[in-house]
């Protein structure tokens, strides 16, 4: 199984992501716990170049295709492989971040992202994905207030776009019902952990 977790900065998926992640391997699942973009060391090198705070000049359709390679690169040598062995993948963000940022946010078009990732990923959409829902300003005090937490390029961004980010997510959990499931990502960590883990297993046991 394929599991993603989106939202918009400061959700708080990482911490869900490992908290899940345990409490499946505790169960006796075998898990892969991956991100993006990277996840393996050429993917790794194509996030570095995306999120640097010095590329400030990166053409908008540039954006897009990094992300798109570095997704393609991570699937050929992590995702797919973990997959064909059975393995659970958890993965922070996949191809619908692509398309809430460069297809919404940047106003690319979010078919447009659509089709440049369908080619990149041949067509391999996630079984699961788990929205953490938030407003922006909310997920922006909570990384102003984590010091451990990386600031990158996409974070300096205005509040506008990281509105336009929620609000992509937000139209693509109404295109997507089979796969969506929107979990409030403002309540306590206990409570969104809950909800995680309620949603994964209750999709595994389908």
């Amino acid at each position: 199984m394929f599991i993603t977790l989106e939202g918009p900065e400061g959700s708080g998926k990482t911490t869900a992501v490992k908290a899940a992640v345990a409490k499946l391997q505790e169960l006796g699942y075998q898990v892969v716990q991956t991100r993006e973009p990277g996840g393996t060391p050429i993917a790794e090198q194509i996030r570095n170049v995306i999120l640097d705070k010095a590329n400030t000049k990166m053409d908008p359709r540039t954006e897009a295709l990094l992300y798109a390679a570095s997704r393609r690169q991570h699937l050929v040598e992590k995702v797919w492989p973990a997959i064909k062995e059975g393995k659970i993948v958890i993965c922070d963000r996949y191809l619908d971040s692509s398309l809430a940022y460069q297809g919404g946010a940047r106003g690319l078009g979010v078919d447009n992202i659509l089709n440049v990732n369908l080619f990149a990923t041949e067509n391999t959409y996630p079984d699961l994905t788990l929205l953490f829902d938030i407003k922006p300003e909310l997920g922006l005090e909570r990384i102003a207030k984590n010091s451990d937490r990386e600031v990158n390029r996409l974070d300096l961004e205005k509040i506008e776009f990281h509105n336009k980010v929620r609000q992509t997510f937000l139209d693509l959990s109404k295109r997507y019902p089979d796969r969506y499931i929107v979990i409030d990502a403002s309540k306590s960590i206990e409570e969104v952990q809950k909800a995680t883990m309620d949603a994964i297993l209750a999709r595994l046991c389908k």
